[in-house]
This record gives C-alpha cells, structure tokens and sequence, in this order.
C-alpha cells in the first residue's frame, strides 16, 4: 500500500476497504471469536485469587473501588483493580459463574485483535493487518491469557490502545485543527498507560521508550510543540492513574481494605518495592512463596537471568515462535525507511513497536524477581506487528536480490526453530515437526531461486516463476504457523486452573490458585479452597 497525503492539508488518508477486504476482515474476527470463546468455561473460575475479588465487587460497591479479596473489604489483592472492576461488572450483570468471569478476557481478545488489525492496516496495507491479527490470535500465550482471568489481557489491550493512539498522533496534517487533534490522541495514549498502570502497576512502563522515541523523532511539528504533547500526554497519565492512588492515601487505613502485598498498608510501597523494584532485583519483602526473595542470583527459582532466557523451555513455545521473523521485519524496516524523512510514519510505526518488543524483552531476560511464563503475552502485539510489516516489505520487495535472502534466511531459521520447540517441548508431534523443517527449507530455497531468476525485475517473471513463487509463500506459511497453530489449539482444548499456567500441550492445569496478600480469601461458593503457595 502506498501512504497518502491530502495536497491541501497534508493530512494522512487512509483507502477505503473493498469487499474483498471486508470479507477478509470478517474471517479473521471470526477465527479470534473462535480462539478465544470456544471451550472457554474449560477453565471453571481460573485463577480463584481474582475470581473471590471479581464476586465481592459484584456484591459490595466498596469492595469494588478497591479490588477487595472479599465483600467484607478486609485486604485488596495484590494488584490495582481496574481488571476487578471488568468482572465485578460482568458478574454483576450475567451472576457467579465461569463465562461472566472470563467474558471480559474473551472480548479484550476480540478487541486486541481488531486493534492490532486497524492499526497495522492503516500504515502498511489491508492484508498485512489481516496477518498481524492471524500472527497475535495463533500465538499460544495470547490464546491463554485472553481467556483467564488474571490482569494481563487488559493490560496488553491498552499498552496496544496507547502505541495506536501515538501513531495517530503523528500522522500529517498542517491544518491548526489538526494540531489539537494530535493533542488530543496523545492525552488518549496517556489515559491508556494511566488506565494501564491501574492494571499492573509499573509494566506498562515498558511499553514508553518506545513511544516517546517516536514520537519525538516523527512528530511533524516543532520541538517545543513535541515537548507540549509529551506534557500533555504525562499530564493524562498522571490524572487516569493518581486519583485511585491518592484514595490509597487521602482514605483512611481504618476506613479501607489493607493494600495486599504490601508491608505497610501503602500502594506507593507496594508499587515500588513488591510489585516494581522487587521485580527487577528480586529483593520481593513480603513474597508468600518461600525462597522467592533470595532469587536473584543466576538459577533462581524463577529460571535463570540471561540474554537467552526467553528461549530456554520454561518460556520458549509460549511465545518465541516467530521473533526471529519479528526482528528481521524491525530490522528491514528502518533499513528501508532511512533516514531521509524523519516524519516517516511506518518508521514511526516500527521504532513504537520495536521499542516495546526489546525493552520488554531485555527486562524480562533479565530481571531477577518473580517471573513466570505467562507475563511473556505482553510481547504478542510487538512480535505480531513487526512480523507482518516485515513480510509485508519482503513481499513487496520480492523482485530484489536481498529481499529473496532475507525472506529465505527468515523462513528457514523459524523452521529450524520451530521444529526445536516441537521436538523438544511436547511428545506426538513428531510428523508435524519434520513437516515444518522441510517446507520451510523447500520454501527458503524456492525463495532464493526465484530472487536470482528475478534479477532483471518483474519483466523477468514468468507463468512458472510466478508458480513456484506462490508454492513457496505456502510453504512458507505453514512452516512459520503450523506450530504455534497446534500449541493453540492444544490451549483452546484445555481447561487452566491455579495462578501459574501456561499454554501448548503440556501447560493444562496450573498451580493452586490464591496469590501474596490475598490467601485465597473471600473464594466464591462452589469454588475450592486457594492455597497461597504460589504469586502472580
């Protein structure tokens, strides 16, 4: 697709969608409908920690404002409320059972996968959005996590409502209207990250780098108007976020839950230390599980820190299928966007998301606290994007020597990765295995041949060029999807229960619900006692 400005504003148009687009469209919200409803109830009440909070806030308004474990409002949970409030609403409308509790995580899903669609499409084209949301809705850990019920989903929901919104914000238009409307979606991505803070604290951090190096580098305005919306944008965050937490403080202790996992009764205390710095060093005061806040030296029960952390079996088939795919799309990219046009809105695009895929990256490899595999579904949308948008370059670059090895190089290493992770992490998927190592390396030398017979361009194309192109890109595509396709299914298939769980074909049941500073209190009738031996 080729981006266009208005001649008289300069402002960013966006082509209509055809039928065929419309169609396509459909199909891909019906598949993450599947993905995220079918079996959904699978999973009864999740995790039960969250569940016993989401029915007091059906029955209490006070539990409600604060996220209480119970409707006698004695502790909070261990996390802001803004996920609490979702299903405290929708058990409030449709009563105390499993799909009122994980309704919201199914919608969010849906919604996510609209988002990460609309937003990919306006910048690169109809169906590169169409494969970013297929890339999100086949990743194992986003299949997990938008249909349970701990604070994740929202939290990715709105990290994505804040890059879009940025994006937004850059886009071109000279008119003064257009100034104040770049204003305006700035304060927006600013309430995400506020709203996202309310979710889970300080992880919503992650995602700023990225966006505040966007947007300075291609805001098309002056510095100083850049600095005014960054203002504005920390303004929004600051006001979506701090009137619950001024209620921590301005409300009296005596008439308010105690904050859970706190040690003083503070969220500020539990913001910096539990739930923020903690996480980081691993000096976690006030952990329920034994050992926890010694666990920052390599090893640790939380899995060794490290560059390669992601990649090791505790967390590789959640999410690492296609980040090789991801990094050479960020990389082909910025490459080919330049330097020449610092307004450029698909580098902007790229510097957004490719920010928010190696910050997260790098603290999660790296940090020393609780860690479990699961958190991993914040990378889904940056991995899902970058992916597509590269794909997207290489095809349209398809006539070119590196775009052919690029293509090639990308598709065989996701093959051999794949078939490592299938092989290694789930028994009786063996055919599928040696499946995805040779269509991906019929496909990488398909590529290759087709980049040398197209060296004089696209006059040099034949019928049967054009044949052999078409067998690679479905080689391709089934190489790089058929495994995380699988470990989603197998996730769809299976019920999860407890406070760690994990997706593919051996994750199924996690460990025992309940999480720090809740002790499984306030557990909805029917539902099993939660132990608290475990932390979310």
């Amino acid at each position: 697709m080729t981006l266009r400005t208005s001649p008289r504003t300069n402002r960013f148009v966006l082509p209509r969608r055809t039928r065929t687009d419309l169609l396509a469209l459909s199909a891909l919200l019906v598949a993450a409908v599947a993905v995220f409803f079918i079996n959904l109830t699978a999973s009864g009440y999740a995790n039960e920690f969250y569940s016993a909070a989401a029915q007091a806030g059906s029955k209490d308004w006070w539990a409600f404002l604060w996220g209480s474990s119970d409707s006698g409002n004695a502790i909070t949970v261990d996390k802001p409320p803004a996920s609490i409030w979702l299903m405290a609403l929708s058990v409030r409308a449709f009563g105390l059972n499993s799909f009122a509790m994980l309704l919201p995580q199914a919608l969010l899903g849906v919604a996510t996968t609209y988002l990460i669609y609309g937003t990919t499409r306006r910048y690169w084209g109809n169906w590169t959005g169409i494969l970013a949301g297929v890339l999100f809705i086949t990743t194992p850990v986003a299949a997990l996590m938008f249909r349970f019920n701990n604070p994740d989903a929202l939290l990715v929901f709105l990290e994505v409502v804040a890059v879009a919104c940025t994006l937004r914000a850059l886009e071109h238009d000279t008119t003064r209207l257009g100034n104040w409307r770049r204003t305006g979606w700035m304060a927006l991505a600013g309430v995400a990250v506020g709203f996202g803070f309310l979710t889970k604290q300080l992880q919503v951090m992650l995602i700023l780098p990225g966006i505040a190096l966007a947007f300075l580098i291609a805001s098309p305005t002056k510095f100083w108007r850049r600095v005014v919306d960054g203002l504005v944008a920390m303004g929004a965050l600051v006001v979506s976020a701090g009137w619950w937490v001024a209620l921590t403080v301005l409300v009296p202790a005596s008439m308010r839950p105690y904050i859970g996992g706190s040690q003083n009764n503070s969220f500020i205390e539990l913001t910096f230390g539990y739930n923020g710095l903690g996480r980081i060093t691993g000096d976690e005061t006030g952990s329920v599980v034994p050992g926890a806040s010694s666990s920052k030296s390599q090893g640790g029960m939380w899995g060794e820190t490290g560059w390669n952390r992601l990649f090791t079996s505790d967390f590789n088939d959640q999410i690492a299928w296609l980040v090789f795919a991801a990094l050479a799309g960020l990389v082909v990219a910025l490459v080919l966007s330049g330097l020449k046009n610092r307004t450029d809105i698909r580098r902007a695009f790229s510097i957004a998301f490719g920010g928010w895929l190696v910050v997260t990256w790098l603290i999660f490899s790296f940090m020393s606290g609780i860690f479990h595999s699961y958190y991993t579904v914040a990378l889904s949308p940056a991995i899902a994007t970058l992916a597509a948008a590269g794909i997207a370059l290489m095809w349209a670059h398809r006539h070119t020597i590196w775009a052919s090895f690029t293509a090639a190089f990308t598709v065989i290493s996701t093959a051999v990765w794949s078939y490592y992770l299938i092989t290694s992490q789930a028994s009786g998927y063996t055919v599928l295995a040696y499946s995805v190592l040779s269509a991906g390396l019929l496909a990488a030398g398909a590529f290759v041949w087709g980049g040398i017979r197209n060296l004089d361009g696209p006059a040099s194309e034949t019928s049967r060029t054009r044949t052999m192109a078409g067998l690679a890109v479905l080689l391709a595509a089934f190489s790089m999807l058929a495994g995380p396709v699988a470990w989603t299914a197998a996730t769809v298939a299976s019920g999860h229960q407890g406070s760690i769980v994990s997706a593919g074909p051996s994750g199924g049941m996690g460990g025992p619900g309940g999480g720090p500073g809740g002790g499984g209190m306030g557990t909805p009738p029917n539902m099993s006692n939660s132990s608290t031996t475990t932390t979310n």
